[in-house]
């Protein structure tokens, strides 16, 4: 029986989580080759909180946890996959003891947080306006509010996809990615009520609209919206520097809680909007998910079958609690 579900997931090292209405689970695969199955907190605070629930607010929330579980998942699939012990052991080859290790980790995780948000700012928001005053004055000409708006959005696309592009090369990233091509493939088979066998997941489409991956091609979008309304609506903010980031920091929320509306949507419905909206998220997904080994799809079911709902047999409208980003 096929229907819509609001199970996503996210792929991990060595493992996938599953998120559905009720539950939250990770399967990772072990170093002795057997599959952990771990249960974390599913209940959002949109649940606790009515208000929580409305439009573009919920998207922000379900961003925030998204993230904070996310975290909390990639840091438990390392530590049971052995990703972790392979770490410290190349730590004592260098001659550092275990909490040494661990101590030095810390900081080197809040140095990359830190210079991560630095480089966020420089790349997202300076740097597309370099490129528009670059542009200004080799062609020596002024841009309008929506020509502004479209180069810088731009700009960031090409970062964006740049980046994804160049770690894709990388082996433990490429991995990752291959389970992420494990998720969406479980996911749809599950959607088109198939039984989850691996002959059955294996040729499922590895693009699915409701992606993170989407989710962030669409904040770029929506964000092109936004920029040209404020620029339109407050004359003159643009050309002041520091008022133009604390104004495009400000909009973040916003434009998140947009990105994650629309995001449902697509995923909800088929039709000629929704595919033209889904359509660079989609195409960004041949970089962000791989065909997966049989042994990831075998991760990818596992995870789905811990948290899939007491009624799996339902439409679940996207007016769920617990929409997921895929």
């Amino acid at each position: 029986m096929a229907k819509y579900t609001a199970i996503g997931g996210q792929a991990l090292i060595e493992g996938i989580m599953m998120k559905s209405p009720e539950k939250c689970a990770l399967a990772v695969r072990t170093p002795e080759k057997e599959i952990d199955i771990t249960y974390l907190d599913g209940k959002s605070l949109r649940e606790k909180y009515k208000i929580l629930k409305l439009p573009i607010i919920r998207g922000v929330v379900a961003f925030v946890e998204s993230l904070v579980t996310g975290y909390k998942a990639m840091t438990l699939s390392a530590d049971k996959s052995g990703f972790t012990d392979l770490e410290e052991e190349d730590a004592k080859k260098d001659g550092a003891d275990k909490t040494d290790s661990g101590t030095l980790m810390n900081v080197i995780m809040i140095i990359a947080t830190v210079l991560g948000v630095a480089l966020s700012v420089v790349l997202f928001m300076l740097l597309p306006r370099l490129c528009v005053s670059g542009l200004k004055a080799l062609f020596k000409t002024d841009f309008s509010k929506l020509a502004r708006s479209l180069i810088e959005q731009g700009v960031k696309l090409l970062v964006f996809v740049l980046y994804v592009w160049g770690i894709s090369f990388m082996k433990d990233i490429k991995r990752v990615f291959m389970y992420h091509g494990a998720e969406h493939k479980t996911i749809f088979c599950y959607e088109k009520g198939l039984p989850l066998t691996v002959e059955n997941v294996r040729p499922q489409r590895r693009f699915h609209p409701r992606c993170g991956t989407s989710f962030l091609i669409l904040m770029i979008i929506v964000s092109l919206v936004f920029s040209t309304v404020v620029q339109i609506l407050f004359k003159g903010v643009y050309d002041n520097v520091a008022m133009w980031v604390i104004i495009k920091i400000l909009l973040i929320p916003i434009i998140c809680g947009t990105g994650f509306e629309v995001l449902r949507v697509c995923g909800k419905y088929d039709n000629l909007f929704t595919r033209i909206v889904s359509a660079p998220g989609l195409w960004l997904q041949r970089i962000t998910t791989k065909e997966p080994e049989d042994d990831m799809i075998e991760i990818a079911i596992a995870a789905l079958r811990a948290c899939e709902p007491e009624t799996p047999d339902v439409d679940r409208s996207i007016d769920s609690n617990a929409e997921n980003d895929i």
